[in-house]
C-alpha cells in the first residue's frame, strides 16, 4: 500500500488520509528562508542636491506623470473655470476696441455663448462660425456673440487663443460698423 510507506523527511499521514491532507503536508515540510540580519541591508546613499547639501526632496508625482489635477479646489476663490477666463478674455478685448470707437459701439452689448446654434445664418458659408453680429432692429439693441468651444478649439496655446478672440471680435465688429478690420484694429492680420 502507498499510504502507509513514509517518505524520509516528512512527517507520517495520519490513517484514511487522502490527498488533500497529503498535499497540506508537504506544504508545511518545504524549509522557511533564513532570517535577514540589518546587517546584511544596503541602502544606497541619497543623491545631493545641486547648489545644496540637503536630503533630496519628496516630489509630489511619484510615477513622474507630474501633477495631476487642479492646485487649488474649485470652492476656493482664486479658482477660476475656462468659461470665466474666456469670458475676461474678451471682456479685456472689448474693452480696447470701445476705447477707440465707443461713440460707434454705444448700446451694443457683447456675449459669450458656448457653441453657435445648429441652423447657420443665410450669409455664413460653410464651416462652424467663431462669431456672429447681429444689427440693431426693433427696439433690440445690435449685439456681438463670441462662441467659446469653437475659438478655444482652434486655438493652440494661450497667446493664440487671445490672438484669435480680438480677430474675431475685431471682424465682427467691422461688419456691424461696415468698415475694414484693418480700421477698428491695426493690429489685425486675418490670416485665420
Amino acid at each position: 500500500m502507498r499510504g502507509n510507506t513514509p517518505n524520509p523527511g516528512s512527517r507520517p499521514e495520519p490513517a484514511g488520509a487522502g490527498r488533500r491532507a497529503r498535499d497540506r503536508w508537504s506544504r508545511r515540510a518545504t524549509p522557511a528562508p533564513p532570517p535577514v540580519s540589518f546587517d546584511d541591508l544596503v541602502i544606497p546613499p541619497r543623491a545631493p542636491v545641486l547648489g545644496g547639501g540637503g536630503p533630496v526632496p519628496r516630489r509630489r508625482d511619484r510615477r513622474g506623470r507630474g501633477i495631476r489635477g487642479p492646485l487649488l479646489p474649485p470652492t476656493a476663490p482664486a479658482s477660476r473655470t475656462r468659461a470665466e477666463k474666456f469670458d475676461d478674455l474678451v471682456l479685456d478685448v472689448v474693452e480696447r476696441i470701445e476705447h477707440t470707437w465707443a461713440k460707434q459701439l454705444r448700446g451694443t452689448e457683447f456675449a459669450v455663448e458656448d457653441v453657435p446654434p445648429s441652423d447657420p445664418a443665410p450669409w455664413e458659408d460653410g464651416g462652424v462660425p467663431l462669431g456672429r453680429c447681429f444689427p440693431a432692429e426693433s427696439g433690440q439693441p445690435a449685439r456681438v456673440v463670441v462662441y467659446r468651444r469653437p475659438v478655444e478649439a482652434r486655438a493652440i496655446d494661450a497667446e493664440d487663443l487671445e490672438d484669435l478672440v480680438r480677430d474675431v471680435l475685431v471682424e465682427q465688429v467691422a461688419h456691424l460698423l461696415a468698415r475694414t478690420p484693418e480700421e477698428i484694429d491695426p493690429r489685425y492680420t486675418g490670416d485665420r
